[in-house]
């Protein structure tokens, strides 16, 4: 049996009920009514096919691709659930493979170095602190004690995941964060850099103060050490250099 609904009903209709963050909904909802509502939303549910999808998705980046097509699994997982479709179109198309090229980001010294205006403090707290923006945006004073800073929630609610739930070592420059990251954006934009490349600046920093890769996942709220160890397996240029000044020190090289 399929369903004479439309998919922009059948979207509209599922949202609700889905089990998920806000910033998740949020993702999910925006993707529809960017790239799928535009083309297809107003066929039959069950009308859809894998071509008019993929037709949808081609003009897409592969990131937004990847997104866009998760987003369909999602509403038709859910019609297959509630057996309104017998089949699903989704079913069948492949994820694009993402690459993610290495991320600029600035050092602990680099940002300590530098006067970013207006929100200064603001970006200091965030490069030694590693807190994502929802996180920082919902901190308090009163979260910060026994020089500590304790996170329990985002913007959205919950935090990211359970890992989320977490207590670092306070070292300074907290200040309320505005309401919204543009003002932040626009002061770090000139350095090549954005708000969550702040975090890459924070695990560098623990790396560089030989915090176990263990104990800096736990820092930053990864579930899995693995996301930290990719940050800590970075190399600038400059360690190149003072390993190797250091490894001739050893061997007594002149």
């Amino acid at each position: 049996m399929t369903a004479q609904i439309t998919l922009d009903d059948f979207a509209q209709s599922l949202w609700k009920h889905l089990k998920v963050t806000k910033k998740t909904l949020a993702n999910y909802r925006g993707t529809y009514r960017l790239h799928i509502s535009p083309s297809i939303g107003t066929k039959s549910l069950g009308e859809v096919t894998r071509r008019e999808l993929l037709d949808a998705l081609a003009p897409l980046s592969p990131h937004t691709y990847y997104q866009t097509l998760m987003t369909c699994r999602v509403i038709y997982r859910e019609a297959l659930n509630r057996e309104l479709v017998d089949v699903s179109p989704v079913a069948a198309i492949k994820a694009p493979k993402l690459t993610n090229k290495p991320y600029k980001f600035l050092t602990w010294e680099q940002v300590q170095q530098t006067n970013f205006g207006k929100y200064d403090e603001q970006i200091k707290f965030l490069a030694l602190h590693g807190l994502r923006w929802g996180e920082a945006v919902a901190l308090t004073q009163e979260d910060i004690y026994d020089q500590k800073v304790h996170v329990t929630r985002s913007i959205h609610g919950a935090t990211k995941t359970q890992a989320g739930v977490r207590v670092v070592p306070y070292l300074g420059h907290f200040n309320p964060l505005p309401r919204t990251p543009k003002p932040l954006r626009k002061a770090l934009e000139p350095y090549g850099v954005n708000i969550h490349s702040l975090r890459k600046t924070y695990a560098y920093f623990l790396k560089s103060n030989d915090v176990h890769v263990t104990t800096a996942a736990k820092f930053m709220g990864h579930s899995n050490p693995l996301v930290t160890l990719k940050i800590y397996t970075l190399v600038r240029d400059n360690e190149v250099i003072d390993v190797g000044n250091s490894m001739r020190q050893r061997l007594a090289i002149k």
